[in-house]
């Protein structure tokens, strides 16, 4: 049984590349429906993980927005890839749910699967266009209101490309812990 942690120190924030989270079990690709190379975050999660990656996700595609699917991780430094489609903002509705359903579902699968951590990028805020301002709190109370009711997960690092976008996640977390 894992050992109480405060939320504070079991959600992490991170400025940087997903894919050289090294201390990461899972880490959480924002995939396309076909689960393909792509651009963003799919993009540099399969060029770093190489070809088989792709070869593993063939006949797991398509995937539904919101649905998530687990891989190996190959030449990644982790031990999984845990796929994600998030919402199309504007086009799948309800987004907010899609969204958060993506972030449940990657928990619960990582979990399931006796992970005891997982990196998450900030999915459906770049092509998919999300505003990063309405996408972070979806993200932050989903994971927060799931992982105490996790038995595996001990560690959930959001894993945030640019300086803004860490500035908008610790802002946001800063104001939902101080509640």
């Amino acid at each position: 049984m894992k050992e109480e942690k405060k939320l504070s120190e079991q959600i992490t924030f991170t400025q940087g590349d997903i894919t050289k989270q090294a201390d990461i079990e899972a880490i959480v690709n924002a995939a396309n429906s076909q689960l393909r190379t792509g651009g963003g975050v799919a993009g540099a999660i399969h060029g770093a993980a190489g070809p088989q990656l792709e070869r593993e996700c063939l006949p797991l595609a398509p995937i539904e927005p919101g649905e998530v699917v687990i891989t190996g991780a190959y030449n990644l430094p982790n031990q999984n890839v845990i796929h994600c489609l998030g919402p199309v903002y504007g086009k799948d509705k309800p987004e907010a749910e899609i969204l958060a359903d993506c972030y449940r579902n990657a928990l619960i699968l990582a979990d399931g699967n006796g992970l005891k951590s997982i990196a998450f990028p900030a999915i459906s805020t770049g092509i998919f266009g999300y505003p990063i301002e309405e996408a972070t709190p979806i993200a932050l109370k989903t994971t927060a209101e799931l992982l105490t009711s996790l038995k595996n997960i001990e560690e959930v690092r959001f894993v945030l490309f640019s300086k803004s976008d860490l500035k908008i996640y610790r802002e946001i977390w800063s104001e939902m812990t101080v509640k």
